[in-house]
């Protein structure tokens, strides 16, 4: 038996794995030319070990803060590893960061080191952070990193001995701290402790059968709990395969070598397949051939090749709803969307779906030792072996978010049905009340709107206005053609005002938009108008646009281009 089978702590399975299956391969990076370096298990384990030597060589103070910084990567991982190896307390941030934020988390979190992961400054922030970083600073370079003039990762592992007396941390030792993407405010640093971060292999072990066989494709942040969560601790934890994807535009080709037996991601791209698909084979004609009974089974199959997830078992979406009708369309391909719901503050093991018992709208049941209940106010509170140990430095706010009795206020609203599956109805504080004194819930009504190809994200709004209204942000696609004349704004306004009256027909009438407004700028997570997990900033966007709410209405028309 391996000496490390507890797997207690992500530092005991990585040297449980390099023991009991040292060549197998853990992960495939893409490299520059297009080729792939593959990392066996062994390989992982001996360089987090060279690289932890090294750290330690660094005579940093014990528990010390170490920044890591870069997009995913299989570097990313061991590197996160070496830190822990190495005595100290891994702070990621998210790549897309913009410098401010990224020199407050910092300073906040008294880090003492940084290293720097894959970075381009074309699909992140350091453009922005490269300025600002603090000259100081001991710095480490990965592969793919964009500084060539500090210790690189390649030189550390070929001149470095790997680390001999290595002391493995308890569970209940701080492993991180993840700094929340933030809707509003500054970010806020969510102490998590090793043992918070295996709780959740209890639910993917025994819910969803997660197993050594299954294969996973990295690339939503690993500096979020989510990801963190469902690709880098249970692949450590179970021992499975991981494969990162390159950039934009080989996603699907990264996809395609991946292979995933376990898919996740969030509505945004889920959306996105649905429409593409869509585009080469209209949804008529694909309630013909899906109908066929022998050619239906094998134009699935195709479709499902297609986006490179046939071999998927199990998909997973997740930090918004997906509209029904593409919940449904899934379903009809053999592909059955299961629902998660979680937060930083328990490294996201709150709630999922379980196969065979989704309900459409709902996240699922509470997982294994999760406890939930309704708030008098309605708010979902929660508490989670995936519990925070506090927030770094902010005990009275730790004391603001936590009942007397140790459930967690998770801020948003919902109900749970007669099987315990929870729904969620919005934020509490996102209620906002029009002129006529009504309240009126957004996140419904949002969500009911996300179904045009053309619109990447929406906002509903209308706080003292006499009915609510949504800004409509179009995708980059949709601008383009604009620009090129291959689409008229005749044409959306035409679909926009048919959307309109569609969604307004299903809403209360103190809910009835009575207007949408097409933005001219785009919202990204650079101009802080997104959280790295897509999500809008809803107060930057209404500080944004709600002084322009009285012109608008005064135009009476349906359709408003800015």
């Amino acid at each position: 038996m391996s000496r490390y089978a507890s797997r207690a702590t992500l530092p005991h399975c990585l040297l449980h794995w390099a023991e009991t299956s040292p060549n197998r391969v853990y992960m495939t990076q893409p490299m520059p030319g297009g080729r792939t370096l593959e990392i066996t298990w062994a390989q992982a384990a001996d360089q987090a070990l060279r690289l932890a030597a090294y750290i330690k060589g660094l005579d940093l103070p014990p528990r010390s803060s170490i920044a890591l910084l870069g997009r995913n990567s299989a570097h990313w991982i061991i590197a996160d590893l070496a830190i822990w190896y190495a005595g100290h307390i891994t702070v990621p941030l998210y790549p897309t960061l913009n410098g401010e934020t990224a020199v407050y988390i910092l300073e906040h979190a008294e880090a003492k080191a940084i290293i720097l992961g894959k970075l381009d400054g074309i699909a992140d922030g350091w453009k922005d952070i490269a300025p600002v970083l603090p000259a100081e600073l001991p710095t480490i370079s990965l592969p793919l990193s964009p500084r060539a003039d500090v210790p690189q990762y390649d030189d550390i592992i070929a001149t470095t001995e790997p680390l001999a007396d290595v002391q493995l941390p308890d569970a209940d030792q701080m492993s991180t701290i993840v700094y929340t993407s933030g809707s509003t405010g500054r970010p806020k640093g969510v102490m998590h402790s090793f043992g918070t971060m295996c709780s959740v292999a209890q639910a993917l072990r025994d819910t969803y059968k997660v197993n050594q066989d299954d294969r996973m494709l990295s690339y939503l942040p690993l500096a979020h709990v989510a990801e963190r969560a469902v690709l880098e601790t249970a692949s450590l934890y179970f021992g499975f395969s991981v494969f990162f994807a390159d950039k934009l535009e080989t996603f699907q080709q990264d996809l395609q070598r991946a292979q995933p037996t376990i898919f996740f991601s969030v509505p945004r791209l889920w959306t996105k397949f649905y429409l593409a698909i869509n585009e080469k084979l209209p949804l008529k004609k694909q309630k013909v051939l899906f109908n066929l009974p022998l050619l239906g089974k094998l134009v699935k199959k195709k479709v499902l090749t297609q986006l490179g997830l046939d071999k998927c078992r199990l998909a997973i979406t997740a930090s918004a709803p997906l509209p029904p009708n593409i919940l449904q369309w899934y379903r009809g391909l053999g592909l059955e969307l299961l629902d998660v719901y979680g937060m930083t503050e328990n490294y996201g093991y709150s709630h999922g779906s379980r196969p065979g018992e989704v309900r459409v709208g709902y996240v699922g049941h509470a997982n294994p030792g999760v406890e939930q209940r309704i708030a008098e106010n309605g708010e979902v509170q929660v508490k989670s072996p995936g519990q925070m140990m506090g927030y770094y430095k902010d005990p009275a706010k730790t004391a603001e978010d936590m009942t007397d009795d140790g459930f967690l206020k998770t801020g948003d609203r919902g109900e749970i049905d007669p099987q315990g599956r929870l729904r969620i109805t919005g934020r509490v504080k996102e209620l906002f009340k029009t002129s006529k004194g009504k309240y009126v819930a957004p996140v419904p009504i949002e969500n009911k709107l996300n179904v045009h190809q053309k619109v990447e994200v929406i906002c509903v709004t209308g706080p003292s206005q006499p009915q609510p209204f949504a800004l409509f942000m179009l995708s980059l696609d949709a601008q383009a053609e604009l620009a090129k004349g291959h689409l008229s704004k005749d044409t959306l306004t035409q679909e926009f005002t048919d959307l309109l009256a569609g969604v307004n027909a299903t809403l209360e009438d103190h809910e009835k938009l009575d207007y949408v407004v097409v933005v001219k700028d785009q919202w990204t997570m650079e101009n802080g108008f997104l959280t790295p997990t897509m999500k809008i900033k809803r107060n930057i966007i209404e500080d944004r646009y709600l002084s322009h709410a009285d012109e608008w209405l005064g135009q009476r028309k349906k359709v408003v281009w800015e």
